[in-house]
C-alpha cells in the first residue's frame, strides 16, 4: 500500500461500483437539473416543472420518485386548500452541492457554451 491508499484490484472494483451507482441515478436525463433547482430551495411541483423547460409532468414525477427512493428528495404535502405538493432535498441530497458546483465549473471551462444564458444572468 502507498500512503494508506489501497490500490488493490478489489478496491478499484469498489470505486467503479460506486461510480456506477452514482451515474445510474444522476446520469439520467433531467435528474441533475431537478437536483440543481432543489438546491436553491424547496419547490412546488408546478414551479419545478416551469424551472426545467421541456420536461413532461410524467417524467418529472418519475424522476422525483426515483430521487425519493434513493433518499435524496422528500415529498411534502400541504393539505391546503388547495392541496399542494412541495419537494425538498434531504441532507444526502444537499450533500451533492459541492460536486454539482464543481461539475458546473468544469463545464464552464471545458464545454462549449451551447447558447446558454449569459453568465451574469445565471444562478
Amino acid at each position: 500500500m502507498d500512503g494508506g491508499v489501497d490500490h488493490s484490484e478489489q478496491a478499484c472494483k469498489e470505486v467503479d461500483a460506486g461510480m456506477t451507482r452514482v451515474f445510474q441515478l444522476l446520469g439520467k436525463r433531467w435528474t441533475g437539473l431537478i437536483v440543481s433547482v432543489l438546491l436553491q430551495r424547496a419547490v412546488h411541483f408546478v414551479e419545478l416543472r416551469r424551472a426545467i423547460p421541456g420536461i413532461s409532468e410524467r417524467m418529472l414525477s418519475d424522476r422525483l420518485t426515483e430521487l425519493g427512493a434513493a433518499g435524496l428528495v422528500v415529498r411534502e404535502v400541504d393539505e391546503g386548500p388547495p392541496l399542494r405538493v412541495a419537494y425538498r432535498l434531504t441532507e444526502a441530497g444537499r450533500a451533492l452541492e459541492p460536486a454539482l458546483k464543481e461539475l458546473g465549473r468544469w463545464a464552464e471551462q471545458y464545454l462549449p457554451d451551447g447558447g446558454q444564458c449569459p453568465k451574469n444572468l445565471r444562478g
